[in-house]
């Protein structure tokens, strides 16, 4: 699992999300974002019945988007 991120701070951020939170925060309609966990493309994990995303997960995903569209251009 990759280091949390400096500008992180356990103590006052939530390192998990629901799916709910994640597409929010985001920016994104929750259907795409539980597309996008179920791809794989968003990494999440279960606790109990419920899938969490963790924040990192999400910054990672936009890293390589970001890194993918300079590729296109």
């Amino acid at each position: 699992m990759p280091p949390l991120p400096r500008d992180v701070e356990p103590s006052n951020t939530k390192l998990l999300l629901t799916v709910d939170e994640a597409a929010a925060v985001m920016s994104l309609g929750r259907t795409l974002l539980y597309r996008l966990v179920m791809r794989g493309e968003i990494i999440s994990i279960k606790v109990g019945r419920t899938r969490r995303v963790p924040i990192w997960a999400l910054r990672e995903y936009v890293r390589r988007q970001m890194a993918a569209s300079v590729e296109e251009a």
